[in-house]
């Protein structure tokens, strides 16, 4: 299964998560309190998440609250 991470390609097997994904394309360490996992349309996601073939995630950091 082949899904992208910052528009990188990742090869996975299937029942594979966000996290291992994230491992993957070498991102993991990356991920804290500010930078975040997010799907192609913006939303979050958690690690645990399953997988799609073609999924994109991406990591950035977390949109500032607006107060």
């Amino acid at each position: 299964m082949r899904a992208y991470v910052n528009d990188k390609p990742v090869d996975l097997l299937p029942g594979m998560t966000v996290r291992h994904a994230l491992m993957n394309a070498g991102l993991l360490k990356e991920l804290d309190a500010k930078n975040k996992a997010y799907d192609e349309w913006g939303n979050e996601i958690g690690l645990d998440g399953a997988l799609a073939e073609g999924m994109r995630v991406y990591l950035r950091r977390e949109p500032k609250n607006s107060s």
